[in-house]
């Protein structure tokens, strides 16, 4: 990943290349830190509050020290501000420092829109609380699952556990029958995406039912169409599971209308 710009607090911008992360620090060797992940339109990053509420709520849960007020919107502006237009921000909070980055947006992801996603069920054991809300760089059963799934053919992996129906690895997932649009309710397994709480109200404004709880997998199976949503993707059809299409297997009409939706609300 080639990045466009890195700010450090106490340290402004910094060069890409140097370090900013000590060997010691527990991010390193524990992967304990907090991040966040958000888009940036025309230098304006979109939602950056709902994100920072999300992130300084992982902040004490995880052992890390608060930053001062403030702190995370100064350097997210000047970052912004050098790098402009549109980019993937990123931000980190570890034992002993906070490091914003500035990374192209993938330049795939509208021919990926436009087929959709296949997506590989992965079973899991029943997640903990403990950690329920918190976005933390421990992902390595989210990368093994999505290496998995494209080792199988497919483009993205889909949690579930004792058959309910959780996330995908980096991504709130949805459904459609009729004009009724379900996702799993946030909660243990199930991170409070800042997309999945926007998608939610634009599906209101659109005239959809929307619903939050536990849901089988054989509801998704059976829905007229699937999508999921996330920050960098925004929102992504999803054309079949485990091989298996998702209604006639191509994108369909609300997540179309949904993606239009957020795109005009982002780009304000």
């Amino acid at each position: 990943m080639s990045l466009l710009g890195v700010a450090v607090e106490g340290r402004g911008l910094v060069d890409p290349e140097a370090p900013v992360f000590r060997a010691d620090d527990e991010a390193l060797l524990r992967g304990s830190a907090a991040f966040e992940t958000l888009p940036v339109y025309g230098g304006r990053p979109f939602e950056l509050g709902r994100h920072l509420a999300r992130f300084g709520n992982a902040l004490p849960v995880l052992g890390l020290p608060p930053l001062p007020d403030g702190a995370a919107e100064a350097l997210v502006a000047e970052l912004a501000e050098q790098v402009g237009g549109d980019f993937v921000l990123r931000l980190y909070r570890t034992s002993s420092s906070f490091v914003a980055t500035a990374a192209p947006l993938p330049d795939d992801l509208e021919e990926l829109r436009s087929r959709g996603l296949r997506v590989q069920v992965v079973e899991t054991g029943l997640p903990s609380s403990l950690v329920a809300g918190v976005k933390a760089t421990s992902y390595a059963l989210a990368l093994a699952a999505v290496r998995e799934a494209e080792r199988n053919g497919g483009d993205d992996a889909l949690f579930v556990a004792d058959g309910i129906v959780l996330e995908a690895p980096t991504s709130n997932v949805w459904w459609r029958m009729g004009k009724v649009l379900s996702t799993p309710a946030t909660g243990a397994g199930v991170l409070p995406g800042v997309t999945r709480a926007v998608t939610w109200e634009l599906a209101r404004e659109a005239g959809f039912d929307a619903r939050e709880g536990r849901f089988p997998l054989a509801e998704l199976q059976a829905a007229e169409e699937a999508f999921t949503t996330s920050s960098i993707r925004e929102v992504m059809p999803v054309i079949s599971l485990d091989g298996r299409p998702v209604a006639d297997g191509r994108p369909g009409p609300a997540a179309a209308r949904l993606q239009e939706a957020l795109r005009l609300r982002s780009r304000r």
